[in-house]
């Protein structure tokens, strides 16, 4: 099953943006005190946890009439790069089935193909969208409230807008855009994959096993005589 995530950055205005600069040493960037409000800017993004590859489009509006056809089009070109289903439905993974996501099966429906994690943004409701995605085999999953963490766009956006608006100055709502676009652009030629329990997650688990040690296999732990002696 491909999983993709998607959401949208923004908005971005067109004022001073904190973060760091590559100034010579000592003579850091002066941001201006004042800045005049010349629109805003989002990101609309589609990525694939597994591989770490980004589909995102600036825009100056992320409303339905924007989002929805942008999603189409990128999701009927994920889609063609899938490969086709040839098993029945009972014979597919339990995860690849409509039964287990819907309660029931559903004969009538293209096979399931592609997951797509998103917010509960009320666009994403709307019928004629939810309609088109079940017919091309696309399951939407909401996260819940309280749980942006679980999309991954979110984590990969903050990544991108930091790279590409960070110490910054943007002018006008088109400069942020080609600043997001580029630096995503950029980011597609060495994609980082986001998998859960990573190498960030081992490392953080020997950190975990340097400071605590377990006593005598109870289950209770203490911290290291070592580091205390520190």
């Amino acid at each position: 099953m491909a999983v993709w995530c998607q959401d949208e950055a923004g908005p971005y205005q067109t004022v001073p943006m904190a973060g760091q600069t590559w100034e010579p040493l000592g003579k850091a960037r002066c941001q201006p005190h004042d800045y005049e409000r010349n629109g805003t800017a989002k990101l609309l993004t589609l990525f694939h946890p597994a591989t770490g590859q980004v589909r995102a489009r600036g825009v100056t509006s992320a409303t339905n009439a924007a989002l929805h056809p942008w999603l189409h089009a990128e999701l009927e070109q994920i889609l063609a790069t899938l490969p086709a289903v040839t098993s029945p439905e009972a014979d597919r993974p339990p995860l690849a089935q409509w039964q287990t996501w819907e309660g029931r099966p559903c004969p009538h429906q293209s096979p399931l193909r592609l997951i797509l994690v998103w917010d509960n943004l009320a666009g994403h409701l709307t019928p004629d969208l939810v309609i088109w995605l079940y017919h091309h085999g696309v399951l939407p999953l909401s996260t819940p409230l309280s749980g942006r963490w679980l999309n991954r766009a979110e984590s990969l956006q903050r990544i991108l807008v930091r790279r590409a608006l960070g110490g910054q100055h943007p002018q006008t709502p088109d400069q942020i855009i080609t600043w997001l676009e580029d630096t995503v652009v950029g980011w597609n030629t060495a994609p980082t994959p986001f998998t859960w329990h990573g190498k960030r997650y081992e490392r953080r688990q020997r950190a975990r096993a340097r400071r605590h040690q377990r006593l005598a296999g109870s289950g209770a732990t203490c911290f290291s005589p070592a580091l205390i002696a520190r």
